[in-house]
């Protein structure tokens, strides 16, 4: 009796849980049984035949002929190639004298007009998967210039369907912010901060962790600011979906990831690594562990500090801190100072000035697409300036949104005031990573002399000890330099 491998194939995954393959095993046991062959070996292919190159099929083609069986059977000529390069296998197969049974259509693959009928219905199947490409293809691209995505949602956001934009994902959205947030603070290697995120149980949707080729990817993904760029075509559209991080926020791990492409991962996670700079000759106080404590010193030769025990630079931090801490009678003073001139604040002339550079961007957009038709820039040039120009006008959003935003901003100033009233008691009370990042947020120029340290407060801290003595009536204090730094401050002040 004569033996056949079954060979099934379904283009997709999702395909192969429903009744296709079983449709297809049962049409070719019945063609095996009706002619007296035995099925010695089944393979099954889930994957698209558009292309070459696929495993299990060659694989099968391999055995056939290394003479494992003496033919094979498939459900139908399209399920055996859609393209002509697996085609010519077959026929090469047919050739050396091997089999070619289909279980639906009634040829003789061995006989001339048989072989020619095979061959028409091949290249039918050829042009059915290459026009139905087109099509797919053209549908893609009549979404993305709707704004919409026609793939899996990224991390952060969730599918609703066909034609219908990708929207946040209550539960990871948060933890994306915070990747981008802690990446942007320039305390975290990609390696460390896939690692904090793990301890954080952020998951992909499949359940498991994330990896550092996915927080890389995040992290250049310019989807999570309301872009969409398709990778293989280099394109990049406006999105209609809700971002997730701010284009100031994206532009901070930018520069931090193109600054440290080469950083190596910090051996030994100190708290205060790479936060301190020796007050005489600028040099990195470098963490060194010894007898249970930890010390900092200057490494350059016959430089007058030394080093300082990182348990007293605690205490000092610690004064440092409290000089800001704040009342609530002086909070409620400084609220309704600030508030007053928020509200007065020129942000009708902002909004005029961003109105304006909207205005200018869309002349841009213009003027880019006339230089591609006129052929003075190619494609790939086009995409990538337009890239960069479509990235300016959600800076640009951004700013609208802000200005028009009074309530924000607010919302901002509480945050500001509610944290300079317990500063000094959340430091005492945070983690190590929380300690770096209100020490990077309250301080901005740190410096050691011999054992002391010397901090400078950060704009905002200074911005509010200065409308304090406003408000209380300091001779000395400069209305208008307070007035300008709260304006700016609140209104540029990233998430």
């Amino acid at each position: 009796m004569k033996t056949c491998f079954g060979y099934v194939r379904v283009s997709t995954a999702k395909q192969g849980e429903g009744v296709s393959l079983e449709a297809q095993q049962e049409a070719i046991s019945a063609f095996a049984s009706h002619h007296d062959i035995i099925i010695t070996k089944w393979f099954e292919e889930r994957e698209t035949a558009a292309k070459k190159g696929r495993p299990i099929f060659n694989r099968m083609v391999a055995d056939l002929r290394g003479r494992k069986a003496d033919g094979v059977i498939i459900h139908k000529i399209d399920r055996s190639a859609r393209n002509f390069a697996d085609w010519a296998k077959i026929g090469d197969l047919a050739d050396a004298g091997i089999d070619i049974h289909f279980a639906t259509e009634s040829l003789d693959f061995r006989s001339r007009g048989g072989r020619l009928t095979a061959d028409i219905q091949a290249v039918i199947a050829a042009d059915y998967i290459r026009n139905l490409r087109e099509e797919t293809i053209k549908g893609m691209n009549g979404r993305l210039k709707q704004g919409l995505y026609p793939f899996k949602a990224p991390i952060g956001y969730l599918d609703n369907g066909g034609g219908k934009p990708k929207t946040i994902d209550p539960l990871t959205a948060p933890m994306v912010r915070e990747v981008f947030k802690r990446y942007a603070s320039g305390n975290y290697s990609l390696h460390s901060l896939t690692a904090a995120m793990r301890d954080t149980k952020f998951r992909k949707a499949c359940g498991r962790p994330l990896t550092k080729s996915n927080v890389a990817k995040m992290l250049i993904n310019p989807f999570y600011v309301g872009l969409i760029r398709i990778q293989r075509s280099g394109k990049t559209y406006e999105g209609i979906h809700e971002p997730i991080v701010s284009p100031s926020l994206f532009d901070q791990a930018e520069a931090v990831r193109t600054g440290r492409d080469n950083k190596k991962t910090t051996k030994h996670n100190l708290l205060f690594r790479g936060l301190f700079r020796c007050g005489h000759c600028r040099g990195t106080m470098i963490g060194e562990r010894q007898k249970g404590n930890v010390y900092y010193r200057c490494h350059k030769k016959g430089c007058a500090t030394k080093s300082v025990r990182e348990d007293v630079m605690h205490e000092q931090i610690d004064i440092f801190l409290s000089r800001f801490t704040l009342t609530e009678a002086q909070v409620q003073k400084l609220r309704v100072r600030f508030t007053n001139i928020l509200c007065s604040s020129d942000g009708a002339e902002r909004q005029k000035a961003a109105a304006f550079e909207l205005a200018r961007i869309d002349e841009r957009l213009s003027r880019l697409a006339d230089k591609l038709i006129d052929g003075v820039i190619d494609d790939a040039l086009y995409e990538t300036k337009k890239g960069a120009i479509l990235m300016d006008r959600q800076r640009c959003q951004e700013v609208v949104a802000e200005v028009a935003n009074l309530d924000a901003k607010i919302a901002k100033l509480d945050r500001f005031l509610e944290l300079a009233k317990s500063l000094y008691l959340q430091y005492r009370s945070a983690s190590d990573d929380q300690k770096r990042e209100l020490l990077n947020f309250a301080s901005s120029n740190r410096q050691v002399f011999a054992k002391e340290l010397v901090l400078q407060p950060s704009d905002w801290l200074t911005c509010l000890q200065d409308g304090l003595s406003d408000s209380l009536g300091d001779p000395d204090s400069d209305s208008s330099r307070t007035f300008d730094s709260l304006s700016e401050l609140v209104n540029k002040s990233g998430e």
